[in-house]
């Protein structure tokens, strides 16, 4: 039931799941930019929000029922855009009509619903792909690069540094209030929804891991989640990493900050950021870089690619149940 270059058009037709804030710039323009792509349908609980997203962005239907986008016979595949808790629920709907899936990040809110996503894709030999979408944004790229070709020598070490100030609209705001609640997000909170862009990267970098541990405490008990979460990894080519996540520091503490050290050098770059540093024989060079106008383009049209049989998967349900694993492990311990 694999889809295939035979029974798709030139242009992939696209529905959205959950035509929310991280579509309306990040994501959904994307679908409708990117060469031989389209977005036919999107979906959204509100009437009113999903007819409005669908006139802005000259969307031909839209629906408040997920089935039935999933069922529309004008849609190719399907993004499913919706909190955590609905990955599992829709992306295995979709898979189940032969449509294959772009789900955002994280993959799902535990590891078991990664499973079974991932167990329904091989059982219906249907495409899956996870929106880890930093892999194929060219600042990071780059780095990739530089690692490959040894800039900085051997890599020896990893810091991660994410601190953020606690912010009064997180509980008030429900646009964001779902992130801190571990029943749609996931125990880890803010954790859940920024770690995967820095944890991914590394595997995408670094390659295999032979050993991981964390802790997480939640330290002001503004929300239920966990709001501090730290933890270390042992690569099998023996880089060893530290990272800490912690989101009620004072506002002058913030840092966005990754350092890679090697033999002959170092990397430094925010994950949220546009300038990389690169430092070698106390030589310092500083590039910026312009991210594209829909941060996610690059990585869709990686998975326009690869649904249409053209091109690998840029990001596998396998690896991001790797991901999720060392996620659910740092936050589940206290």
């Amino acid at each position: 039931m694999n889809i295939s270059t035979s029974n798709l058009s030139d242009t992939l037709r696209w529905g959205i799941i959950g035509c929310g804030d991280v579509t309306e710039r990040k994501s959904g323009p994307a679908f409708y930019k990117s060469p031989s792509s389209a977005l036919a349908a999107v979906m959204r609980r509100d009437a009113d929000k999903a007819r409005d997203y669908a006139q802005r962005h000259g969307v031909a239907h839209w629906y408040v029922d997920a089935q039935q986008l999933i069922d529309d016979p004008e849609v190719d595949a399907v993004y499913v855009a919706t909190p955590p808790v609905t990955h599992e629920y829709y992306t295995i709907a979709a898979l189940q009509a032969g449509k294959p899936v772009y789900v955002e990040k994280p993959m799902a809110i535990d590891v078991a619903a990664c499973k079974r996503m991932l167990q329904a894709s091989q059982a219906t030999d249907v495409k899956l792909c996870v929106a880890h979408y930093r892999r194929a944004v060219p600042m990071f790229a780059q780095i990739r690069q530089w690692l490959l070709t040894g800039e900085i020598g051997e890599v020896r070490t990893v810091r991660i540094s994410m601190l953020q100030a606690d912010k009064p609209e997180t509980l008030s705001d429900p646009r964001i209030r779902w992130r801190v609640t571990p029943e749609t997000s996931g125990p880890g909170g803010h954790f859940y929804d920024i770690a995967p862009h820095q944890l991914d990267l590394m595997l995408h970098f670094f390659g295999a891991i032979r050993a991981y541990h964390g802790f997480s405490v939640n330290q002001a008990g503004s929300y239920p989640a966990r709001d501090a979460v730290c933890g270390a990894i042992e690569f099998s080519s023996g880089v060893l990493l530290t990272g800490l996540w912690a989101f009620t520091v004072h506002e002058a503490q913030t840092e966005d900050l990754c350092e890679i050290q090697g033999t002959k050098g170092i990397i430094r770059f925010p994950f949220f950021g546009q300038r990389v540093e690169v430092i070698r024989q106390g030589v310092r060079m500083a590039m910026a870089f312009e991210h594209p106008e829909h941060i996610q383009q690059p990585m869709i049209e990686r998975v326009n690619a690869y649904f249409k049989g053209e091109a690998p998967n840029p990001c596998s349900a396998e690896e991001a149940l790797t991901t999720l694993r060392i996620m659910e492990q740092f936050a589940s311990q206290g």
